[in-house]
């Protein structure tokens, strides 16, 4: 099972990713020893987490969600169907 997912980070700039393990990944987000960018712009928050049967899926979805602006992504937040 794979996750795409988008955080909120401390400078309210928003990062997506994928894992195949939700909470240990945010965790190392959190400690700063996740992806570079979030090492210097410190995750703060799970916003939003889709699930996928393979990795290919995942990163198509991360490819497409990275594509788009700002406000598309917090719609997605607000009106999507978030797993947790």
């Amino acid at each position: 099972m794979w996750f795409t997912y988008l955080l909120l980070c401390k400078d309210k700039s928003i990062y997506t990713g994928i894992t195949n393990n939700l909470e240990q990944r945010f965790s190392h987000h959190r400690r700063g020893k996740g992806g570079h960018y979030t090492r210097s712009h410190k995750a703060a928050e799970l916003l939003y987490a889709e699930q996928f049967k393979t990795k290919s899926e995942a990163l198509k979805r991360e490819a497409q969600i990275k594509g788009w602006r700002r406000e598309k992504k917090l719609n997605l937040v607000k009106f999507g169907k978030p797993i947790l």
